[in-house]
């Protein structure tokens, strides 16, 4: 049996993840015409969700099944991003692109709570054997999947692949011609109709051609975060840090499950 106490740190940092990825999707205000809509972010916010309800009871917010059919959505729509990907760039999509991390995330999240839901104990972390658990294998998989994703970004975050204090933009001052020019990095967020990928665009982690065109977003609204905040908020090198969180997080989970 898992001390509680181990659960309830692991609870409080998805939420502490929570709360950043509500204030990525904040900065980008993704319901402004034209803004940036970042499909990591929003499945950063369901899945800590999700995790931190697992971990402690109190913190249970939608049902099993729910959470069983949004995750089965982001599995599809990572796994779409992934052959798109792969089509692309070819097999280092799977090694090291950004869509094959969120793809495993999202389909160890489904395999948790159709797993969880049929134990004797129910959806809670406390209430699942290894008696119970249906396909105690495929548990194992995805954690060694999950720790090695996770040991990956832990190795380019400390070697400086991933920027940790980029530069917060806007792309109010790109001119139109140059923005399907970004698409390149990492598709699959909407900007003015154009798919993009989301880290490079908020972060300002693409191409310099495109960056010495872009202008440094405004941070002089009232109520608007200090530039160095949101330039750490929005840096690529944030959703990694909550990417390795997770993984870590959902690994453990899958771990103590068989």
């Amino acid at each position: 049996m898992t001390p509680a106490w181990i659960l309830d740190i692991l609870a409080a940092l998805m939420l502490a993840v929570a709360a950043v990825s509500v204030a990525r999707l904040g900065l980008a205000r993704p319901w402004r015409k034209g803004a940036v809509v970042t499909d990591t972010d929003v499945s950063h916010l369901f899945m800590s969700i999700a995790m931190a309800g697992m971990l402690a009871s109190g913190l249970t917010t939608l049902p099993s099944a729910a959470w069983e059919v949004i995750f089965a959505l982001l599995a599809v729509w990572f796994g779409y991003r992934v052959v798109s990907d792969a089509r692309s760039n070819g097999a280092r999509a799977l090694a090291g692109g950004h869509c094959a991390p969120h793809l495993v995330h999202s389909m160890a999240m489904l395999y948790m709570f159709l797993a969880l839901a049929a134990a004797p104990g129910g959806p809670g972390m406390g209430g699942a054997s290894a008696s119970a658990l249906k396909y105690p294998t495929l548990a194992f998989a995805f954690a060694l999947i999950l720790a090695g994703y996770t040991i990956w970004d832990l190795d380019q975050l400390s070697g400086k692949r991933y920027s940790r204090a980029g530069a917060s933009l806007s792309l109010a001052g790109v001119p139109a011609g140059t923005v399907p020019a970004l698409a390149g990095a990492e598709p699959g967020v909407l900007v003015s109709g154009a798919l993009v990928s989301g880290d490079a665009v908020v972060s300002g982690d693409f191409p310099e051609t495109a960056r010495s065109e872009a202008r440094p977003a405004e941070t002089t609204d009232a109520g608007a975060a200090p530039a160095g905040v949101t330039a750490w908020l929005l840096s690529t090198g944030t959703t990694v840090g909550c990417r390795i969180a997770m993984g870590a997080t959902m690994a453990f989970m899958l771990l103590i499950m068989i």
